[in-house]
């Protein structure tokens, strides 16, 4: 099966002079296609059973989580409109303070021993996925004197095998930082929009949380940015 080429002009450079550790990391030699085998395109299969949904981030041991409880809700389509089941995603973000449940995050912030910072969802037949949240903060990267990250939430998309993974984030609408940040400006304009959610009243709760709405095209000319596009 054949399937378009990957637009020009859809995703950032791999060495962006604004974001500057990618000077540092990007690969400075042509990537090799290494041909897939049985085993990257079929395996493992990320099932429910062998990895068992999270869907809800606000609680933790049965506890709420500090901050502003928010709904993700979205839709998985290739380029023509049709739906993607069964696509495993794994999400991770900040919590509200704007800090990561990670040994390696030392920001000034605190920790809320109520939020774990991930979750796993999957998409039913019609590719949908929804899930609870808190609305993280924003945070210090040291890309310069005073940068901050704008708010925003991981997501690493799986298929039906380790050659089928996709990463990409998603930001809030209204965000003052995201005209500053490097990592969204990188990408080009008029694709940069699409990693931004939409508010939605039909995903929001009554008297419950917000709702916003992430939907991803995983190909074509109106495909979601993501970090490893190739």
């Amino acid at each position: 099966m054949s399937y378009p080429p990957i637009p020009a002009g859809a995703f950032p450079p791999m060495d962006l002079p604004s974001y500057g550790s990618t000077h540092k990391r990007h690969p400075d030699q042509p990537p090799v296609r290494i041909p897939h085998t049985l085993t990257e395109t079929s395996a493992p299969r990320f099932t429910p059973a062998a990895y068992p949904a999270h869907a809800d981030m606000s609680r933790h041991n049965g506890r709420a989580a500090m901050g502003e409880r928010i709904i993700l809700a979205g839709r998985i389509t290739d380029e023509d409109g049709r739906p993607q089941p069964g696509v495993m995603l794994e999400v991770w973000q900040a919590n509200a303070a704007g800090r990561y449940h990670h040994a390696r995050d030392q920001h000034d912030a605190p920790l809320d021993p109520n939020f774990s910072g991930q979750a796993r969802v999957f998409t039913d037949a019609e590719g949908h996925w929804s899930l609870t949240t808190i609305r993280p903060g924003a945070y210090p990267w040291r890309n310069h004197h005073n940068a901050w990250r704008p708010v925003h939430v991981h997501f690493g998309l799986h298929g039906a095998g380790f050659a089928q993974r996709l990463i990409t984030q998603m930001y809030f609408p209204g965000d003052p930082l995201l005209e500053l940040d490097p990592i969204y400006q990188g990408v080009p304009a008029g694709a940069r929009e699409r990693l931004i959610a939409k508010f939605d009243l039909d995903v929001t709760k009554p008297e419950y949380a917000l709702g916003y709405r992430f939907d991803m095209v995983l190909r074509g000319r109106l495909a979601t940015p993501m970090e490893n596009p190739t």
